[in-house]
């Protein structure tokens, strides 16, 4: 090798800028400097990795720029259909549960990003695909030159930096790896000075020679040590040495058989990030560099989530509803073939416009805070104590509802519940009655309930649920975290919404405070006991916290909430369901088969809303083999026949169907022995609101090949 004629290839590798990390331009402004002021390098070609550039007008403008200097490049496409397959990994949950956990509930910021920006790495690998370029770049110069530089984009090397490392490497070549210590520039004019001193004390790139055997460690991700693992296999010794690993991180390979054959050679530079506060030589900024680079992979990965779920992503987009197929709908009835369905709907529509505009004000009893705005609803299951005289604290009877607690029933206009429903149905029945007639008289109607429950001071209702679900004698009186699901149906309202704002009812103004509202009913339900414990339930309450959260997030366009959300929800499949598709917290309640189609009618509507954003929870399959498809066909295959687990009340068959019509048809296969309906049309199109089923589910329904 000492007789072999040193020859070099510097490889720089432009990926995709990184907000708040870089700003935003930045990759195609340091390129151009780099392009314009970078001079020759004695006996060094010079080549660039354009490395899966997510925004195509970036990439043109990089692949622009090196054709007219002439500069050599490989080319790594992003492949959109490539990135969909890839899915969050799952694995490195430290077990199933640990999302809705009190240890996960208990971390701090700093250590919850890691995690999540854990869970990307897999996405991150294919999209930033640091380690993967980088190697391609070694293998590429391996076959033409005997020390190969496979660095990082923003690396400029000045005539002096050059000739410190010619001088270093060539003085032993003995040696297969240096490491090439970096210095920060906030200016990168300041390279272009004779007198520019460096302070290089950045981790550093690395230097091969051709017949070394170590690679960059693919499975290492950017942001996550993915050079650094290199250097613990070498035994580079820095400040590295001392850095823990999180529980999650992926485990560090063993010493290479050529750790310690390195040497250190001159030092090279780091162009400006853009972002001058994170480009400090201190430790302060050294931490806010990782914390923004972990934010920029993070919201990245997100944006690409988005940007692939195409024109369907959108905050105006209806979530419950398809508006092909409404529309489809919509010309057979208005061109006269009227669907049962669509008469049942407007009769429907017709009497809830006889029913006046609702509030929490019209209840019958005030909530033990004493404020008629606040949502009040005492726990259904929770009885006055037999043992004692006031009959405090409350006792659960699982089953039996207190009188007043069943929607719609006598005396349960005492409470909000039986009002929050018609809130919910009527306004569905409405918006979808104008969207097949054209009729405003129902969507004006819609707008005036919209007004009255959620925006005009005197009748507004507090945007909390505090006081839902009390136990008397117990939590202060309080309502628990369980009172939250009593919000469930606000997913279909605000597709109601959605409808009634593009019928042109709703005035711009009262929208902006619904919107305020809903933001800060959103933040309670994030924030506060009864949010955090309803997120950490593992059974049907934590499905439909998360469709509540999810829904909600989707029509205030939060989608670093969104995508949270259904990253939660996706790790609750391994919880929920076991590997045979029962549902082990659900069976065990007095009424199983209403629990168990319940739940699952909850991961039905969250599917739906993932889906819309390009998330497949369907064909998704847990690392301990669960799934929603598994799910389903253990649930259907009771369908016509007894079921076999315990349910003490009366229980609907018919809520078998509008599961069935829901699943992908090309994912599951039953015993031709299940017999289901060929249309959804022949099904009912409404059910007890206790059964979590919207109103006119087969409408706008097209998950499937329907007739």
């Amino acid at each position: 090798m000492e007789k072999s004629p040193d020859t070099f290839a510097l490889y720089r590798i432009v990926g995709n800028d990184l907000y708040p990390r870089h700003k935003k331009g930045q990759t195609c402004e340091n390129l151009k400097f780099i392009l314009e002021h970078e001079p020759e390098l004695e006996n060094c070609e010079k080549k660039w990795i354009v490395n899966r550039i997510i925004d195509k007008e970036e990439e043109l403008a990089i692949i622009t720029q090196l054709h007219h200097h002439e500069q050599p490049f490989i080319h790594i496409p992003f492949h959109e259909e490539a990135y969909k397959v890839i899915e969050w990994d799952m694995n490195c949950l430290p077990d199933p549960g640990y999302l809705v956990s009190k240890e996960f509930e208990n971390l701090d910021s700093e250590v919850r990003i890691r995690f999540i920006a854990a869970m990307y790495q897999l996405k991150n690998n294919y999209v930033m695909n640091t380690n993967g370029a980088r190697n391609k770049a070694l293998r590429d110069g391996r076959s033409r030159v005997k020390w190969i530089l496979p660095w990082d984009g923003n690396c400029f090397v000045t005539r002096a930096a050059w000739k410190q490392i010619h001088i270093d490497v060539t003085a032993s070549p003995h040696l297969k790896y240096f490491t090439v210590p970096m210095t920060r520039v906030v200016n990168n004019k300041q390279l272009l000075a004779d007198e520019f001193t460096p302070r290089p004390v950045e981790e550093p790139q690395l230097i091969f020679r051709d017949d070394s055997i170590e690679e960059f460690y693919e499975k290492f991700c950017y942001g996550r040590r993915s050079k650094v693992e290199l250097f613990w296999r070498l035994a580079i010794p820095g400040e590295w040495d001392c850095w823990k690993d999180d529980p999650w991180d992926q485990p560090r390979r063993p010493k290479s058989s050529e750790a310690g054959q390195f040497g250190a050679a001159g030092w090279t530079a780091r162009l400006f990030s853009g972002m001058k506060k994170l480009e400090q030589d201190n430790k302060a900024s050294f931490k806010q560099r990782g914390l923004a680079r972990l934010e920029g992979i993070i919201s990245t990965l997100r944006h690409v989530d988005v940007m692939i779920a195409g024109k369907s992503a959108d905050s105006n987009t209806l979530s419950m509803y398809r508006e092909d197929v409404l529309k489809g709908e919509e010309r057979n009835y208005r061109s006269g073939k009227h669907l049962p369905h669509i008469d049942q709907l407007i009769a429907d529509a017709k009497e809830a416009i006889t029913r006046a505009p609702y509030s929490v004000t019209d209840k019958k009893s005030l909530p033990p805070s004493d404020n008629i705005h606040d949502y009040w609803h005492p726990a259904p299951y929770w009885w006055p104590n037999p043992n004692t005289k006031d009959g405090l604290p409350y006792i659960r009877r699982d089953g039996k509802r207190v009188p007043g607690t069943h929607i719609y029933e006598k005396k349960s206009d005492k409470y909000d519940r039986s009002r929050l429903q018609r809130v919910f149905d009527d306004s569905i029945i409405l918006a979808m009655a104008w969207k097949f007639t054209g009729d405003k008289t129902y969507a004006k109607h819609g707008a005036r309930i919209l007004e009255r429950f959620f925006i005009h001071p005197d009748s507004r209702m507090s945007p909390h649920l505090i006081y839902a679900q009390v136990r008397m004698g117990r939590n202060r009186n309080e309502g628990s975290g369980t009172g939250i699901i009593e919000m469930k149906d606000l997913y279909y309202y605000l597709d109601a919404i959605r409808l009634l704002k593009s019928a042109g009812v709703i005035k711009e103004d009262s929208f902006t405070k619904f919107k305020d509202w809903l933001s800060t009913y959103l933040t309670w339900l994030v924030q506060s006991p009864q949010g955090k414990k309803e997120r950490m339930a593992v059974n049907n309450h934590g499905t439909y916290y998360d469709l509540q959260v999810a829904s909600i997030a989707d029509f205030l366009d939060n989608h670093p909430l969104l995508f949270e959300t259904f990253i939660r929800a996706q790790s609750r499949i391994a919880l929920q369901f076991a590997v045979d598709g029962s549902q082990p917290e659900e069976l065990k309640r007095a009424t199983s088969a209403h629990y168990c189609c319940f739940n699952f009618q909850g991961w039905v509507n969250m599917a739906e809303i993932a889906s819309k954003w390009g998330i497949q929870l369907w064909s998704y399959r847990a690392p301990n083999g669960a799934s929603l498809i598994k799910g389903a066909k253990w649930l259907l295959s009771y369908a016509g026949k007894e079921w076999p687990h315990k349910q003490i009340e009366e229980f609907d068959v018919e809520r078998f169907l509008p599961i069935w019509f829901a699943v992908p048809q090309h994912l599951i296969k039953l015993p031709k022995s299940a017999k289901f309906p060929k249309s959804k049309y022949t099904v009912k199109p409404r059910f007890f609101p206790h059964d979590g089923v919207r109103p006119y589910w087969n409408l706008g329904l097209s998950r499937r090949d329907y007739h």
